[in-house]
């Protein structure tokens, strides 16, 4: 190998684990690896410790890991942790993951699949807020709403900041470590599904008994459509595969007719994460991942 070629795998290397070249070199590599955020993991927790990272038994990367037959071997290990972003702090970063799975050797020649679903907890722009922030805080807040004047008050990210070039500048060290120790994986970014069905109010139903609408919402689609956007063209600058969850979950949305994503604190599902997928809209990015890589 060329000198300068060397030199760029260990900086590569040392950017994600930091600490140089580690057990992923001679590693032989797990068949999957999961990296992402909640909307990967889908548990709840009560803080975001280690041993705080719960996965669901129906989230995605389970029912993934059952399809591919890995499921409760050593040839699956989803890092996925709630709260969990590109490379916004406090929280844990793409970064910080692919470290924790390159300490466990999970990067290697039989590595198969490795799925990474990141963003929607990222600070955009000059704003201190993120998006699931604002799903959380200005949705809900019935009073002031989320229009376009959210951005300028601090409570929406700053939409016009989700490029795909910023996307990807912001995980382009994971993903050149990843395809250097795993070059034989089928890397796929994975999108977040459809929470407001296009062209319809911002709607969610709540403690069980009944919808409420969000009558100043749309700057929440437009930011969720900015952040697909990023995704896909993040993907395509980096040479690895997207998987359209929105397209896969379309007319599936809060307050449709069969919704895949959890409403608000409701009494019959008291463990299911608001606005998160539920076991259906999971089982559909789980089959959808499958068909496009996991075999």
């Amino acid at each position: 190998m060329k000198s300068w070629m060397v030199a760029v795998t260990l900086a590569i290397a040392a950017s994600v684990s930091g600490s140089g070249v580690g057990a992923a070199d001679t590693a032989q590599g797990k068949e999957l690896v999961v990296l992402g955020d909640s909307f990967s993991a889908n548990a709840w927790v009560l803080q975001a410790q280690t041993s705080e990272c719960r996965h669901g038994d129906t989230s995605w990367p389970t029912q993934l890991s059952r399809l591919m037959g890995v499921a409760g071997t050593d040839d699956y290990l989803d890092m996925s942790c709630p709260g969990a972003s590109l490379d916004t702090p406090p929280n844990y970063t793409a970064s910080w993951e692919a470290k924790q799975a390159a300490q466990v050797s999970a990067f290697g020649p039989r590595t198969k699949v490795v799925a990474l679903q990141f963003g929607i907890n990222d600070r955009w722009g000059t704003q201190e807020t993120t998006a699931w922030y604002a799903l959380q805080q200005c949705v809900l807040n019935l009073i002031q709403g989320c229009g376009t004047d959210a951005t300028t008050q601090g409570r929406l990210p700053d939409a016009s900041t989700m490029t795909g070039a910023a996307y990807a500048a912001r995980i382009r060290n994971v993903i050149d470590y990843v395809k250097y120790y795993a070059p034989n994986a089928h890397i796929v970014l994975v999108g977040y599904p459809e929470l407001f069905s296009t062209g319809q109010p911002v709607c969610f139903g709540a403690f069980g008994l009944t919808q409420f609408v969000q009558p100043r919402g749309q700057a929440i689609p437009d930011l969720l459509d900015r952040l697909d956007t990023a995704q896909r063209d993040a993907a395509r600058q980096l040479a690895i595969d997207f998987y359209d969850a929105r397209t896969a979950t379309t007319g599936h949305g809060l307050c449709t007719d069969q919704p895949w994503i959890n409403d608000y604190q409701n009494p019959q599902h008291p463990t299911a994460i608001p606005f998160h997928p539920s076991e259906q809209g999971d089982a559909v990015l789980a089959n959808g991942i499958y068909a496009q890589a996991g075999h």
